[in-house]
């Protein structure tokens, strides 16, 4: 007797690409971990600032101006969005650890209001401070 022939299918939802279609949900639960990652090289920066300000004031004008330098504003202001988008994102999961939320409508809306909402709360803690 012949054996079936096999067909080829993905091992995992993260080949995204030719086998696997990007959903919301997935991409911003991607997201979330690379932004709680993210926020490590946040506190790494901000460390190093402050400890070049404990250590002497020529040490700290150099930190200083590479961390107040355009690139570090960009680096900052990418770790506030990554802050509230994380935040808004465990609010998300503590939506649906209480089982509410888990159909697909909601949880895209949410999705988006995640995303939506950290751009502008982001936006509004760099007004505002």
């Amino acid at each position: 007797m012949a054996e079936p022939k096999r067909v080829q299918r993905p091992i995992s939802p993260f080949m995204i690409g030719p086998y696997y279609r990007p959903q919301l949900t997935s991409m911003t639960s991607i997201l979330t971990r690379i932004t709680g990652n993210a926020m490590i090289v946040a506190f790494f920066l901000g460390t190093w600032w402050m400890l070049a300000a404990a250590t002497s004031p020529e040490y700290f004008a150099q930190v200083n101006a590479c961390v107040t330098s355009w690139l570090g504003d960009i680096v900052f202001f990418l770790s506030l969005w990554g802050l509230c988008y994380h935040f808004l994102a465990g609010i998300r999961h503590l939506i649906f650890d209480a089982g509410r939320g888990l159909d697909i409508p909601t949880a895209e809306k949410l999705g988006w209001a995640c995303v939506i909402g950290s751009v502008v709360l982001a936006v509004l803690v760099a007004v505002i401070v």
